[in-house]
C-alpha cells in the first residue's frame, strides 16, 4: 500500500499547524510533518517527498497588506538555494497529480497565489481573491456546511452536511464579475457552502453566512479536484468532544473527514 506523507506548512504568523498536522494523523497519514518555510527554501525539505501539502491557519505576516498577500509573492518570487524558483516546486507538486488544502489564511494563500480557482486551468493568475467579512468583524462561531455532490474534489466526495467552527475577518469571496461567480458555480468548483443547520440549504443569512460571501461560497476547488480552499477550520474539529452539542449526543462528522478523504484517494 503507497504511503502517504503529509507537509503542513509553517512560519510568519501560522498558527494551527500543530493540530492541522493530528487532523492529517487522524485521517490515516503515515506522516504529517511540521514544515517551516524556510526549509524549504534552503532545500533542506523537497516538496517531491510529500504526497499531500497543507497551508494551516494563522495570520501570516500579521495580515499587512491583506490576508497571505505577502506570502504569495514570497512564493511567487523567491528561488531555492540552488537558485531554483519556488513557483517551479509548486507548478511539479501540482502536475504530479498530487493534493493541497488550505485552510483559512491558507485558503486566503490559495487564492492569491492562484492555485484556485484556476478557471480555464490557469495557474498562478489571480482569479478571485478574499476580502473583509461583511460584518466587519472577526467572526468566531461554528457554522453548517454543505457539501457539492457535483464537485469533483476528492476531499468532499460523498459528503453531505457538516458542521466546522470558523474564525476569521477575511473571508468573504469577491470576483471582478458576476460572469466569474457564476462559472464558478457552473464548472462546480464550489466545493463547500454555508448552510442553514435546520433546512440544510445554502443561505446568505448572516450570521449561518458569516462574511457574506456570494453563494454561500465557504470552499472552492480546481477543476482536477485535487487543491481544495476553505475558510472554516475542519482541524479543529477532530473529536466528537469538539463539537458545541456532543454532550446532547448530537453529533456530525468531524473535520477530520476531509483529510480520511484525501489520504483513501492517494492510496
Amino acid at each position: 500500500m503507497a504511503k502517504v506523507n503529509v507537509l503542513v506548512l509553517t512560519g510568519y504568523g501560522t498558527n494551527c499547524h500543530d493540530e492541522t498536522a493530528h487532523a492529517a494523523r487522524l485521517g490515516g497519514a503515515d506522516r504529517a510533518d511540521i514544515v517551516h518555510f524556510s526549509d524549504i527554501v534552503s532545500c533542506d525539505v523537497r516538496l517531491d517527498d510529500y504526497q499531500m501539502m497543507v497551508f494551516p491557519g494563522g495570520f501570516l505576516d500579521g495580515d499587512d497588506m491583506g490576508a497571505a498577500q505577502a506570502a504569495a509573492q514570497r512564493w511567487l518570487h523567491l528561488s531555492d538555494a540552488k537558485g531554483v524558483p519556488l513557483l517551479d516546486h509548486l507548478s511539479r507538486f501540482l502536475a504530479d497529480g498530487k493534493l493541497m488544502l488550505g485552510i483559512c489564511n491558507g485558503f486566503q494563500l490559495m487564492v492569491k497565489l492562484g492555485v484556485l480557482p484556476a478557471l480555464d486551468g490557469k495557474r498562478f493568475e489571480r482569479q478571485v481573491s478574499l476580502t473583509h467579512n461583511n460584518s466587519a468583524r472577526f467572526e468566531d462561531r461554528w457554522v453548517a456546511l454543505k457539501a457539492n455532490p457535483k464537485s469533483p474534489c476528492v476531499f468532499t466526495k460523498g459528503l453531505g452536511q457538516l458542521a466546522m467552527p470558523v474564525r476569521h475577518g477575511e473571508g468573504r469571496i469577491v470576483t471582478p464579475d458576476d460572469a466569474t461567480l457564476e462559472r464558478l458555480a457552473k464548472e462546480n468548483l464550489i466545493a463547500l457552502q454555508y448552510a442553514d443547520p435546520e433546512t440544510g440549504e445554502t443561505t446568505q443569512e448572516y450570521p449561518l453566512n458569516p462574511n457574506g460571501s456570494p453563494m454561500a461560497i465557504a470552499g472552492l476547488t480546481d477543476p482536477t479536484g485535487h487543491c481544495l480552499g476553505l475558510m472554516p477550520h475542519p482541524e479543529a474539529f477532530n473529536h466528537a468532544t469538539n463539537a458545541p452539542r456532543w454532550t446532547r449526543g448530537e453529533y456530525e462528522l468531524p473535520g477530520t473527514i476531509l483529510f480520511e478523504n484525501a489520504v483513501n484517494y492517494l492510496r
